[in-house]
């Protein structure tokens, strides 16, 4: 259309869009609709299509996959739309799809995930989220709906609560601090300090898991959500000078928590000049993941915005809250008594699974293995470049696999390599967030997964691959297992000397870019790296990575 018909700019073409969209079946609806001055024609008259400008069909905005099963079929979207980052809610045809793309899609989804999938069923639902959800329901992965729940008397944890609980007891309440989530924020510019402390108290309203304590009966641990003042972490404000900002870190960042009695967040904010800061948040696991980083980023910047403004935040209400998770994943599991109970059914795959798999790596290392662990730690950096990370993606492409598979197939081949034989197993993190619902809610969700590596017969990398592959897919088929629940059904050897059942931790972290952005009205807001390399080590290794992607959304290194 031409750019001066439409006086409301890009609010008119979404309009244009959208009555068009009310008319048309899906398929018919113009993928983008863009404003040009003229027509591009041809010396005859014609017109130019070769000079017309590339349609626009978003750029790497929105939420990244939450699931296995999403990131596959993102792959999958952006391999046959020619995209390198996919929204997860963005719909196929929205992004460039048609009818003979659609058919591609099913193709791929078919060879790559082994579901079968109808034309109907794509256009009824087109995003890369419903298609996951199609595709869990074709291999029976259909679940109760998460909605919320009457609360009992009695408000059990979640399993991942259940795991964090027990640790931090092991810990020793208030001592251990090796599973805190810090995050240090350097602020320079104008800071209202009563308007930071309401709009940390608003958000602590907003998500129950920021003002649960866990006090325990009988040796059972309970959710005991607080309300009002008592739910609100105070805001302590220390004058220091930047030389202390080390020493101030690394004793905040140090300091455990008893979840019994303690918020599961506290709040400092550093004052180094009039106008700079550091600003600290040290929050336990049991109620935040990296996930709920971004949440909280997110929703502090609405709450500080409006309390600039003298209101209370306008967001729209949580669809749950955490409890109702915690309740909603012990109705889907079911009861281990009942052999027809998703866990009875998951529990019966690792069984066989992980039969006779090693309990301890022999890795060449400088020093023996402490008879109880000090997790004490040290944190070297690892870059791959930019165009080692693109030969990576293609790789992944060509595998049907994901960057995930790639990495932990690598990894595998250097421990063998180091000494760890060719029977490897490696834990790894699953987000857990696998409904839309739990998007916008800060909370623990992770599970730990273990993916036995056979790296026997001396295997080419394709074929590595394609053995990882399958064990991934089929780990993630089952992940509701609660971590410590596989661990008392396997009862491996105990010892506190070590990790059960893995040693060695792969993260792949694989968040929306806006996850790492903190903006507040009037401030200068980034994060603050850690100069020192001590840190706290739950593994004998762990490797941590995080892709990178460019302004195009193209590989930047990992």
């Amino acid at each position: 259309c031409n750019g001066n018909d439409s006086s409301d700019g890009e609010s008119g073409l979404t309009g244009l869009r959208e009555y068009v969209a009310e008319r048309l079946p899906e398929y018919m609806v113009p993928a983008a609709v863009m404003a040009i001055d003229t027509l591009p024609v041809t010396a005859n008259g014609k017109l130019d299509r070769a000079a017309l400008p590339a349609p626009d069909f978003g750029g790497a905005t929105g939420r990244g996959p939450a699931t296995p099963v999403e990131e596959i079929v993102a792959g999958v979207f952006g391999e046959v739309l020619g995209l390198d980052w996919v929204d997860a809610e963005a719909s196929f045809f929205e992004l460039g799809g048609d009818s003979l793309l659609a058919m591609r899609l099913i193709a791929r989804i078919r060879a790559v995930l082994d579901a079968e999938l109808t034309i109907g069923e794509l256009f009824a639902a087109s995003s890369v989220a419903g298609v996951a959800r199609l595709v869990d329901a074709a291999t029976g992965q259909t679940h109760a709906a998460l909605t919320s729940r009457p609360r009992p008397e009695v408000l059990p944890l979640s399993f991942e609560q259940q795991r964090m609980w027990f640790l931090n007891q092991l810990e020793g309440a208030g001592e251990g601090a090796a599973y805190n989530l810090p995050l240090a924020l350097r602020m320079s510019g104008e800071l209202d300090l009563a308007a930071l402390e309401a709009a940390l108290g608003d958000v602590a309203d907003r998500h129950e898991s920021l003002r649960t304590i866990y006090p325990a009966s009988e040796g059972a641990p309970r959710q005991q959500v607080l309300e009002g003042a008592a739910g609100r972490p105070p805001l302590a404000v220390v004058d220091t000078d930047e030389d202390e900002i080390d020493d101030a870190l690394t004793a905040h960042m140090g300091r455990g928590f008893d979840v019994s009695v303690d918020l599961p967040w506290r709040i400092r904010l550093l004052r180094t000049g009039p106008t700079d800061y550091v600003l600290l948040i040290v929050a336990h696991h049991i109620a935040v993941d990296g996930w709920s980083m971004g949440v909280l980023a997110q929703d502090l910047e609405t709450a500080y915005t409006a309390r600039l403004q003298g209101r209370l935040p306008g967001w729209e209400p949580l669809p749950v809250q955490y409890a109702d998770y915690a309740l909603w994943q012990r109705e889907v599991l079911g009861d281990l008594g009942d052999p027809r109970s998703v866990i009875s059914g998951q529990l019966d795959h690792w069984r066989r699974t992980l039969a006779g798999a090693p309990e301890e790596l022999d890795l060449p290392t400088d020093r023996p293995r402490p008879a109880a662990p000090s997790f004490r730690g040290r944190t070297l950096p690892v870059e791959v470049d930019a165009e080692t990370h693109a030969r990576l993606v293609e790789f992944a492409r060509r595998g049907r696999a994901t960057m995930f598979m790639v990495v932990h197939a690598a990894l595998g081949v250097l421990l063998s390599r180091m000494g760890a034989g060719t029977d490897i197993p490696i834990g790894t993190a699953a987000a857990g967030r696998g409904d839309a619902a739990l998007d916008g809610l800060a909370g623990f969700f992770v599970n730990t997964l273990v993916l036995r590596t056979d790296l026997s017969a001396d295997p080419g990398f394709d074929e590595l691959l394609a053995r990882v592959r399958e064990a991934d897919l089929a780990a993630y088929a089952h992940q509701d297992v609660p971590f410590e629940r596989l661990v008392e059904d396997l009862n491996p050897t105990r010892s506190l000397s070590r990790n059960p059942l893995f040693q060695i931790m792969l993260v792949l972290q694989n968040l929306p870019a806006s996850q790492g952005r903190w903006n507040l009205p009037g401030l200068r807001v980034g994060p603050l790296e850690a100069t020192s390399q001590e840190s706290t080590a739950k593994f004998d290794l762990s490797l941590t990575l995080a892709e990178r992607r460019d302004s195009e959304g193209d590989p930047a290194g990992l």
